[in-house]
């Protein structure tokens, strides 16, 4: 007779507590739409006084025009460069008198800025967001001055980090139409052509109550919050946005492979495979399949690599569902001393084709499953985390996407994910970037 494996206490425990979880969720996150198009969503915690505000553009370097790349994020950056009514700098000067915490960042996708604050002072998030969406002052002295600021963060996370110089080189080389390709910093040369009326233009366009929406989570009121939305949004108008084209990624058809020589201790590489992303009906059990491959020590990866055969330092896998269009499934290493790239390749490919040929184990699917769903449970210990989940999922159509998700990973078979692995990790829809010491060339 065959029996279902035994699931880790730990583990039962988790899933349960995501069972709850996805039962109140639901219940607890109430929707508001203003009539200019804003919509508002609630999650109401009253565990401790305090709040997250959250409001998401739907802009990100994917819509930047050609030869623009960089410009949603330096168009970021200068949205804390003031206002009539709020001079340079005195956004994050008033929240942090206030006791809180803000930032943002900005994506292929979308543009995200937070502040986190004691809940009865959320009123100043709202009226502080309010009027940057539509006065921000944009100095040209001001931009000038952040355009150098981004540039020098350019070269010292990006030109000056080996690693990531592949990855910009290994993006380009896989996206050869999809601005995927561009890196949301922006091409150096892209940068440093950036102008005022540039931003201007980008912010006109996307900075709009109808191309945004507003997650707060915490100790709230929401009646009483949405007051005071209609008070500071009303005035808000709609754009015109029209129909956004995005170049569609051609089919791949034979392997694409890019050498990056640079100085750096060991040698680096990346295999990627074109995938969908979520909701696609293959999304679940293609981040299953990157759990078994890559995550943890107990992965395949990790014990054929590291362990097993001791040829790299560090191994993984990692497959993003959550882009509006499709990405990448990525496989990554570094060789362990003394060891070449080459090896740590070939066993990728050595451990792929295992999995391809032979079904992985009931048990083996059920603990990739378990490690997803804990996850995600342990990733939302924070009010942040809660309107973070919230919102990335409202990107891709409707928050309420997170409950089928949920679902969709759970009901994964082995069947699944083996049928995912030979429909997607093949050599002709295969990208390779390989980082090479400068010094292994001497």
């Amino acid at each position: 007779m065959h029996l279902l494996p035994s699931i880790p206490r730990v583990l039962l425990f988790s899933a349960l507590i995501l069972l709850f979880f996805n039962a109140t969720l639901q219940a607890e996150v109430k929707e508001y739409t203003l009539e200019n198009g804003l919509k508002v969503m609630i999650l109401e915690d009253h565990k401790v006084p305090l709040a997250t505000f959250q409001i998401w553009y739907r802009v990100g370097s994917r819509d930047e025009p050609s030869g623009k790349s960089g410009l949603s994020h330096l168009l970021e950056h200068m949205m804390f460069k003031g206002t009539p009514r709020y001079g340079s700098k005195q956004f994050s000067r008033i929240i942090q008198r206030n006791g809180g915490i803000d930032n943002a960042h900005t994506s292929k996708d979308h543009t995200m800025y937070f502040q986190t604050l004691s809940s009865d002072r959320i009123g100043i998030s709202i009226d502080l967001e309010a009027d940057r969406m539509s006065n921000l002052l944009m100095d040209p002295k001001e931009t000038i001055s952040e355009r150098n600021v981004v540039m020098e963060e350019r070269r010292m996370r990006y030109e000056d980090v080996p690693q990531n110089t592949l990855f910009e080189a290994f993006s380009a080389a896989a996206f050869m139409a999809h601005p995927y390709r561009n890196p949301v910093i922006g091409w150096m040369s892209d940068l440093s052509s950036l102008q005022r009326e540039d931003l201007c233009i980008l912010y006109r366009k996307y900075y709009a109550p109808n191309n945004a929406f507003i997650v707060i989570a915490g100790d709230v009121n929401p009646e009483e919050v949405m007051e005071k939305m209609g008070t500071a949004f009303e005035d808000k108008e709609r754009v015109s946005i029209g129909t956004r084209h995005v170049t569609e990624e051609p089919e791949q058809r034979g392997e694409r492979r890019i050498q990056i020589k640079k100085e750096a201790e060991l040698p680096y590489i990346l295999v990627g495979y074109h995938t969908p992303s979520y909701p696609h009906r293959d999304s679940a059990a293609l981040e299953v399949l990157s759990a078994i491959l890559g995550s943890g020590k107990s992965s395949r990866l990790y014990h054929s690599l590291i362990y097993e055969k001791k040829i790299a330092l560090n191994v993984g896998a990692d497959y993003s569902g959550m882009h509006n269009d499709p990405f990448l499934f990525i496989l990554w290493g570094t060789a362990a001393p003394g060891r070449d790239i080459g090896e740590v390749e070939s066993e990728f490919y050595r451990e792929l084709e295992h999995i391809k040929g032979m079904t992985p184990s009931r048990r083996e699917v059920e603990k990739a499953k378990n490690q997803i769903e804990a996850s995600f449970i342990f990733s939302q210990d924070s009010l942040y985390m809660q309107a973070m989940k919230i919102g990335m999922f409202e990107l891709l159509g409707d928050w309420r996407l997170m409950e089928r998700y949920l679902e969709e990973i759970r009901k994964v078979t082995p069947e699944e994910v083996q049928q995912a692995a030979n429909k997607y990790l093949i050599e002709d829809n295969r990208t390779v970037g390989v980082l090479v010491p400068m010094k292994y060339l001497q």
